[in-house]
């Protein structure tokens, strides 16, 4: 036997030692996969050891001849293994930071390990085995593969750690550049970012290195040493009350007296204190750049020694460049702890030349930042910029840029300083230089949490900065909406936002946040008080989606926020057509008709929406996209809440439907709604005290009167109705409400029972009252006039002479004469209807002359005889338009646009040359000049004036006189009308020719 124990082993032992080697390995593998750090390389280890495990395991299977020869080699084997697991086993236990900062190392021995298990498996390779040839290959191919292995730190392992060479060779380096070392490393190892975490790690790093392992290395152990100090200097591994009593110690050890600067801290080119010195090969100091442009000008001479002198040989002379530093900190720190009485100067120079000095400390270092912190100047500052000097705010804010961007802890000092946020924004409102840099300062602190509070809190902040980020001022509306973007953060300043029309965060948090984010989102839309433009603005950037999903929601609160945003978003056509089409009507008419509704005022907000949709489909946009809103038959639904509703909701509802009554469908919703009986409806609210319900009432009522439809709503107007509508004009001060109980009188059946019942109530009197404008202290509105000239045209008949009198009495066919000036087009209309039908009685009325005898001359003069009806006219009596002098203002109408009153105009004035009247009636009518503007009729669009024109002419020109003055006028029109005219006008024009001799009697025209 061997002295290890294993002699002539038996093929069985020397499988088994095998299979346990494999074993091994898999469990190092296992080990290998749970490591914290080089992830990757071992990951490409422990391939190669999962390969040198199957391959034991297969050469387990074969037999082993002289396995004492291979004894050795499975030993060091199991040992090399062990090494690797117990490489493993460190870099999943040990502290982190130790083994990032140890990375090199860790590689250097997973390399060396692959390359040593490689020799010893090529072992099995020299034919000791009863294996085949291609197995023996494949190992002779795993094992050169792991002896050409390599492996690498990674890139940013490689960055990390020359960084931390290079801060311990300078030796001066602040804490920004420590913060940004740690952060990484601890990025690199998968340390969390809670600073806690981090610090917990470093502590426990530098225990770590305190152990005797590391001593017994002097090497290692002052590169730990090194690192330590360099990165204790990060923030997050040491408290800011250990700092401050660093510093303090220090500083009361310092003195008050500021120290010259050593000879050697002297540049012999410039004269100055160096700022980054470089020794030559002889020994000497110089500033850098001072050194440099030396030899650029030719010099290659030391200026000090003559020696000859390369730029090559220049290296950094760190061990004065940290000299210097500590001078220069020393200086500083006495110069900081000894200005704050002169900062607080009532001398604007002293204060001045303090934040002068505190601004270069700034810019200088961060370290000196730390101080003026520590020397509490925080809470003095922000007061500066209450002062009247530009320079003096302008710089205080510089310096609180500089100190909020170094910690938050910084931000929360100027924060909580009294009115210190107040005072930043202030000058928001200044110079653009200052407002901009108001702007940074404001910008740094809504980075932290907890100032956004403290900002968004300042009574005008939020408007201020919305009117910047709409500044010309590319670089201040940036900043702005930096500002406001952060400040966003919090609901209450996204309320503000909102406030000041800047929506954008509002949208943001409606479409993407929690439901009750989106509810109290919703909420401040509906309370908010909108431009049109702004309600256009919010759903044209996607407010009405998620509104939309809010009012389907199961809960009945984001239900009634829904609505109400809604509700306030609707009054603008185009969104109500939107919400239509976006399919909001189904939802809002299902609440509406909910019966477990237990919100207060949800229904009637639901209604005021409808009513807004319904007011949407009365645009031309909706007319000409066909946009449907109410469907037949909701109609009587929608109808019935009517009486089931109190007055706001009724006058909701009426709202409603008179907006749909003047919509493009509103011809089958008015038919819809006279054949449900709602005039029986509108009647009685007709009679209501409430005057809003009332006004309401009485202009639906009007709209369903429109039609001529009498037979549906006749037997529902008695006497009683018409009593009402008379005593509403009588009594009412709403415009709108006489207008509509007027127009309803105009449309009533004209048979003789009513226009009798309308003369019992009084109707002519408030007709006549809305003519003259007798019953309010301004002037009717147009429509007011319109309906009242229609009305009165019923009571003007010729057949019932007895009304004829009784309206002209009074004087109101000279109200109607003015009004044939003043009034619309189509008051002039109704008028001129009114004024032709008193004409028609007039030859009638006329009273012919008495022979007065031989005598007359003695007695009063005689009265004059009408040249047209051949008596005593008197406007009063024969009602005659000569009298009223309405014929002038008749051709006038005749000039109208509008054809409408063009004929009715023409109507009355034809009444002159009826019959017997025609050779004076025409007279008459060439006085007022109003042949030209008849001719000029021919030309007309409205085929009906245009043959009453043709049938005018044909009568005027039966006389030669007026044929030979005005027939070539109209020979032109005559002609045209004979090729494009109706039939009926063709034939009337050609007899006009033919009188006129241009055509044959016999023309093929007639």
């Amino acid at each position: 036997m061997a002295s290890n124990g294993v002699v002539d082993a038996s093929p069985s032992v020397a499988s088994n030692i095998l299979l346990v080697i494999a074993q091994f390995i898999f469990e190092t593998v296992d080990d290998t996969r749970q490591v914290v750090v080089q992830k990757e390389n071992f990951e490409k280890f422990s391939s190669h050891l999962e390969r040198t495990a199957f391959f034991l395991k297969e050469l387990s299977t074969c037999e082993i001849n002289f396995f004492e020869r291979l004894h050795d080699t499975a030993d060091d084997l199991k040992l090399e293994i062990k090494v690797a697991k117990q490489l493993a086993s460190e870099c999943r236990n040990r502290n982190k930071i130790y083994l990032f900062l140890n990375c090199r190392k860790i590689i250097d021995d997973i390399e060396k390990s692959t390359k040593n298990i490689s020799k010893l498996m090529s072992v099995f390779t020299l034919g000791s085995l009863d294996v085949s040839s291609e197995v023996i290959e494949q190992l002779r191919i795993l094992c050169k593969n792991m002896l050409d292995a390599e492996y690498q730190p990674a890139a940013v392992e490689e960055e990390i750690l020359q960084k931390i060479e290079r801060g311990i060779e300078e030796r001066n380096v602040d804490r920004s550049y420590a913060n940004n070392l740690l952060v990484r490393i601890a990025e690199s190892v998968g340390i969390s970012n809670e600073l806690s975490e981090i610090k917990a790690e470093f502590e426990n790093f530098k225990h770590e290195m305190e152990n005797n392992e590391l001593r017994s290395d002097g090497t290692e152990a002052l590169r730990m040493e090194q690192i330590i100090l360099l990165l204790g200097k990060a923030d997050v591994v040491t408290t800011p009350k250990e700092k401050e009593t660093k510093y303090f110690k220090k500083r009361n050890s310092l003195g008050r007296q500021l120290l010259e600067p050593l000879q050697s801290f002297y540049c012999p080119i410039t004269g100055d204190v160096m700022v980054d010195p470089v020794e030559t090969s002889s020994g000497h100091s110089f500033e850098r750049t001072a050194i440099e442009k030396w030899l650029e000008e030719g010099n290659d001479l030391c200026p000090l020694t003559k020696t000859p002198l390369k730029r090559i040989s220049l290296r950094p002379n760190r061990t004065l460049h940290q000299s210097i530093e500590e001078w220069r900190n020393r200086n500083t720190m006495i110069s900081i702890a000894s200005m704050k009485p002169d900062i607080q100067s009532s001398n604007e120079q002293e204060v001045l030349n303090c934040l002068e000095k505190l601004h270069d400390f700034c810019v200088g270092s961060e370290l000196h930042r730390e101080w003026i912190v520590m020397e509490d100047y925080i809470p003095i500052i922000p007061g500066l910029l209450c002062t009247k000097s530009h320079e003096i705010r302008l710089l205080a804010l510089t310096i609180l840029y500089c100190l909020a961007k170094d910690a938050d802890g910084n931000k929360e000092r100027i924060a909580k300083v009294d009115d210190g946020i107040q005072y930043i924004v202030r000058s928001l409102a200044r110079k653009i230089e200052e407002s901009t840099m108001a702007l940074k300062l404001l910008l740094e602190l809504s980075r932290s949490s907890a100032v956004m509070n403290f900002i968004g809190n300042v009574q005008g902040c939020i408007l201020l900065l919305v009117t910047l980020a709409n500044s010309d001022d590319t670089q201040a509306a940036k900043y702005a909406l930096e500002v406001l973007d952060n400040l966003a953060f919090l609901d209450q300043n996204v309320i503000q936002m909102a406030r000041a029309k800047y929506f954008g965060p509002l949208l943001h948090r409606l479409c993407t946040g929690p439901m009750s984010t989106q509810m109290i989102m919703a909420d401040t839309l509906a309370d908010m008080e909108l431009t049109d433009h702004n309600k256009l603005d919010l759903f044209r950037n996607g407010a009405l989606k998620p509104l939309l999903q809010l009012l389907v929601h199961d809960a009945e609160e984001y239900k009634a926020a829904a609505v109400k945003a809604l509700e306030n978003l609707s009054s603008v056509a185009q969104n109500g057509l939107q919400m239509i089409r976006e399919g909001a009507t189904h939802p809002l008419f299902e609440l509406l008709f909910c019966h477990t509704i237990s919100f207060p005022k949800l229904r009637e907000w639901v209604a005021i929406t409808i009513m807004h949709l319904a007011r949407s489909i009365t645009v031309q946009e909706a007319s000409e996209d066909r946009v449907s809103f109410l469907k037949s038959e909701d109609v009587f639904k929608l109808f019935s809440l009517i009486s089931l509703s109190g007055p706001s909701m009724q006058q909701t509802l009426l709202c409603t439907f008179h907006a749909i009554c003047n919509s493009p469908s509103s011809f089958d919703i008015r038919t819809t709604l006279r054949q449900i009986s709602a005039v029986k409806v509108l009647v009685q609210l007709c009679e209501l005290d409430d005057h809003d319900v009332r006004a309401h009432a009485v202009k639906l009522f009007h709209d369903l009167t429109e039609d001529g439809d009498h037979r549906t709503f006749s037997e529902h107007v008695n006497t009683r109705c018409i009593e009402t509508l008379v005593r509403i004009i009588r009594t009412s001060r709403d415009e709108d409400e006489i207008a509509a109980a007027m127009g309803i009188i105009s449309n009533l059946p004209r048979d003789f029972q009513m226009s009798q019942q309308l003369l019992d109530s009084g109707a002519v009197e408030v007709i006549f009252d809305c003519l003259t404008c007798r019953n309010t202290h301004a002037s009717y509105k147009k429509e007011v006039i319109e309906n009242a000239a229609q009305a009165l045209s019923r009571f003007t008949v010729s057949t019932k002479p007895e009304w004829q009198k009784k309206v002209a009495e009074g004087g109101t066919i000279l109200v109607l004469v003015s009004l044939l000036a003043s009034g619309t087009s189509l008051t002039k209309q109704n008028v001129a209807v009114s004024l032709k039908q008193f004409s028609e009685s007039s030859s009638n009325l006329s009273k012919p002359m008495k022979n007065m005898g031989p005598f007359s001359c003695c007695f009063k003069p005689p009265e004059t005889n009408c040249p047209v009806h051949h008596g005593i006219c008197t406007v009063e009596s024969s009602f005659c338009l000569l009298e009223a002098n309405a014929v002038k203002p008749l051709v006038m109408v005749l000039g109208e646009q509008d054809s409408g009153a063009c004929e009715a105009s023409l109507d009355a004035i034809s009444t002159l040359i009826d019959g017997e009247k025609l050779q004076n009636g025409v007279k008459v009518l060439e006085e007022a000049n109003a042949f030209l503007p008849i001719i000029k009729l021919l030309n007309s669009s409205c085929t009906r004036l245009q043959e009453k024109s043709l049938e005018v002419l044909q009568r005027i020109f039966r006389l030669v006189e007026f044929k030979q003055k005005y027939g070539n006028s109209a020979q032109m029109s005559l002609v045209d009308i004979t090729q494009r005219g109706t039939s009926n006008a063709k034939s009337l024009a050609a007899k006009i020719l033919a009188q006129l001799n241009v055509l044959h009697e016999q023309s093929s025209f007639f």
